[in-house]
């Protein structure tokens, strides 16, 4: 394994361990959650390059794809629930009240 895809792969470790660890802001979700999706892209990115596949080509556009998709829908939650509760805590929203 390259130096490259080992940081790469480390890097999606510890943002996943990240969005398990800190979960009482929704800010810090979302922010490890994009970083698993950056590292996600860039070890697709690598990987058709070192492999010289075409067939892998796409795979890093609907990647970034995703995650720019994933992005939006998580900053309006983000205003909304800030606009609603005045704070992005986790623990101040009861999820069974409609």
């Amino acid at each position: 394994m390259s130096h490259a895809v080992f940081n790469i792969t480390l890097a999606f470790t510890f943002s996943f361990l990240g969005a398990l660890m800190f979960r009482s802001h929704l800010m810090s979700t979302l922010l490890c959650l994009e970083g698993m999706m950056l590292s996600l892209f860039i070890l697709a990115t690598i990987t058709p390059l070192s492999t010289h596949s075409m067939v892998m080509f796409p795979i890093p556009i609907a990647i970034l794809v995703f995650a720019a998709c994933e992005a939006a829908v998580g900053l309006a939650l983000l205003a909304m629930i800030s606009n609603i509760y005045g704070s992005d805590f986790v623990q101040n929203l009861n999820l069974l009240q409609c």
